[in-house]
């Protein structure tokens, strides 16, 4: 499996950006996806999930309200929308697939990981 994200940036403070995570490689429906983030100096940490139906959801408190994941099952694709944005969500932001059916917010659960896509919010 291959996960490609894109759509990072800078942003100022306030504006909004949206990430995208293509999975190419085999099926992508039926597995859970995440965002991660990692700051310098910090540990990975969980941003977003989506189950395979898109029907449950679960966000970091830090994030709620702010941020929105979604998915499209046909066209293999996960999506991050991020609004409100603040120079704290500073990070390289990871897209992330769990061969599972329960979502688990834990980084070491996920199997497959994109590169990673650099998010700058100035203040």
């Amino acid at each position: 499996v291959q996960l490609q994200a894109s759509g990072g940036g800078l942003v100022q403070a306030g504006g909004s950006l949206r990430l995208s995570c293509a999975a190419s490689g085999r099926t992508f429906s039926g597995y859970v996806m995440g965002w991660f983030r990692q700051a310098p100096g910090k540990e990975r940490e969980f941003v977003a999930a989506i189950s395979w139906s898109g029907g449950s959801t679960y966000y970091a408190d830090s994030v709620k309200g702010r941020f929105t994941i979604s998915r499209d099952n046909a066209k293999n694709t996960v999506f991050l929308q991020m609004h409100s944005l603040k120079p704290e969500d500073t990070a390289v932001y990871y897209c992330a697939l769990d061969q599972a059916v329960v979502v688990i917010t834990t980084p070491r659960a996920y199997d497959y990981w994109g590169q990673g896509s650099q998010v700058t919010v100035s203040s």
